[in-house]
């Protein structure tokens, strides 16, 4: 999903295939109450397992229950890590499709042109992959680490310039990429306090709520904690095979009709072959080989015609 504004991309979301959003409500079975009240766990009836910090309050070990999803899987450095949820006195059900926001539609594969890409999409998935977000007179560089995501800005404008436009230009990430949970941007030192005002003034004027945020300190550094109800664009990314493959599947859409041959790196040639060749064989009306190259970077695959 992304929310374009002037043309332009301000907002963007995965949401993979077997993973169940956030704001889902499903049956499952308390398998564990946890230790003081929480923490405890919950498996639903495919047997996948979520993480209750607060508990459940009133529901015995064993008993059936209904949990929302507050945090989806997060794939990364972290795999073990549970999906989190919560008790809920709700009916089950699952959030509506991305398409049915409002405003939103939903873009028809091949087509003739790419209007997601012609918005910034492919700029978008480089900036994910590689962590390097540029802007006029300087750039981000952007860490995910597993206690927090780290943003860098470094440029060559003068130290209280830079300052507050990185820290606008870092929300404008922040939110771009959908990141979220505790999240560091450490700014070039401010020769003032104003400057520093300026710059938190920045992020609040960029950064839609809900979020939280400390102060500039006297260092240039500022936190910020939002929620993350599911994985940043950089957090995918993370998960390389799979990220370049579906950007592959994406591009060879827009190549001309008919059957092709993938040319990509082995990882990335064996993550679409282990979900995607029949499904994109379907979709483009033709059949479709691969072949793997060890000499391609991973983000090198290209599509050719048979």
């Amino acid at each position: 999903m992304a929310l374009l504004e002037n043309g332009e991309i301000v907002e963007a979301r995965i949401r993979l295939d077997g993973v169940l959003a956030a704001g889902s409500v499903l049956p499952a079975r308390l398998t564990s109450i946890g230790s003081g009240g929480r923490n405890a766990v919950a498996t639903d009836e495919r047997g996948r397992e979520y993480l209750l910090p607060r508990g459940a309050p009133g529901i015995t070990e064993g008993a059936g229950l209904a949990i929302e999803i507050v945090r989806e899987v997060i794939p990364g450095t972290e795999p073990w890590k549970r999906p989190l949820a919560r008790f809920t006195e709700k009916r089950p059900h699952l959030p509506p499709p991305l398409d049915q926001f409002p405003g939103g539609a939903t873009l028809d594969l091949p087509a003739a042109a790419d209007a997601l890409g012609n918005a910034g999409w492919n700029d978008l998935l480089e900036e994910a992959r590689s962590g390097i977000v540029r802007f006029a007179g300087g750039e981000l560089r952007i860490s995910p680490t597993p206690a927090m995501t780290l943003i860098d800005v470094d440029g060559h404008l003068p130290p209280d310039e830079l300052a507050v436009t990185g820290a606008m230009e870092g929300a404008r990430a922040v939110r771009r990429l959908g990141i979220g949970g505790s999240i560091g941007i450490d700014l070039p030192t401010a020769g003032s306090k104003a400057a520093r005002q300026q710059a938190a003034a920045a992020i609040d004027a960029t950064l839609p709520q809900p979020f939280e945020r400390t102060a500039v300190n006297g260092f240039g550094f500022v936190q910020i904690v939002r929620p993350r109800p599911r994985a940043s664009l950089v957090e995918h990314a993370q998960d390389r095979a799979a990220f370049e493959a579906r950007a592959l599947l994406r591009l060879a859409v827009f190549e001309p009709p008919g059957a092709k041959r993938l040319v990509a790196h082995p990882a990335v040639a064996g993550a679409v072959e282990r979900g995607w060749i029949d499904a994109l064989a379907r979709q483009i009306g033709g059949a479709v080989e691969l072949r793997a190259d060890a000499s391609l970077p991973m983000s090198g695959g290209y599509a050719e015609p048979l």
